[in-house]
C-alpha cells in the first residue's frame, strides 16, 4: 500500500498517513536521524498528540554505523538521536512522558543517569531501566512524548 507523504515544518521530516483510512497514525522520518535498520518508523505520531520513538542506539546518523568509543560517548550519541527525533516530530524533552533505557551492564547505570540528566527535564518522565543482552551497542533508549499544545 502506498503512503502519501505530508511534509512538516521540520524539514526534511516527512509524515506518512495511510490513504483511505481514519487511523490517526503518522510515520516520522528525518534524514537527520539514525536510519532504521528494518521495516519500522523512526517515530510515529498517534491520535495527533502522542509521539512514540523507536529504540535509538549509538548510531551515527551521517554514516548509519554504530559509533565506537566509551560508554559515555555511546550514551551521549543515543540521547542526541532521541533529541533529533523528538524535534522532527515537533516536540522536545520537556514533553517526554516516559523513557525506557536498555543497558547491557547495569554497572553503567550511574553514568547513563549523568548523561540522561543533560537531556531530561523536571518534572522528569516516568522511566524504566532494564538490563538486556544488546552486546557492544551497550545502550538503547526509547521514549513516548506528547506534542505541545498549539
Amino acid at each position: 500500500t502506498h503512503q502519501q507523504p505530508i511534509t512538516s515544518n521540520y524539514s526534511p521530516t516527512t509524515y506518512h498517513q495511510q490513504p483511505g483510512t481514519n487511523t490517526m497514525r503518522k510515520s516520522i522520518h528525518t534524514d537527520k536521524g539514525a536510519p532504521p535498520k528494518g521495516p519500522y518508523s523512526q517515530a510515529v505520531v498517534a491520535s495527533g498528540t502522542m509521539v512514540y520513538l523507536a529504540s535509538q542506539g549509538p548510531i551515527d546518523p551521517a554514516t548509519g554505523e554504530r559509533i565506537q568509543g566509551t560508554f559515555r560517548q555511546k550514551a551521549e550519541r543515543v540521547f542526541q538521536n532521541v533529541t533529533t527525533l523528538l524535534e522532527a516530530a515537533g516536540t522536545d524533552w520537556s514533553h517526554v512522558v516516559r523513557t525506557v533505557v536498555f543497558l547491557n551492564d547495569m554497572g553503567n547505570f550511574a553514568e547513563m543517569n549523568d548523561v540522561y540528566l543533560q537531556f531530561a527535564q523536571a518534572p522528569y518522565p516516568a522511566r524504566t531501566t532494564a538490563q538486556s543482552n544488546i552486546g557492544t551497542a551497550e545502550i538503547f533508549v526509547e521514549c513516548t512524548a506528547v506534542l505541545p499544545e498549539a
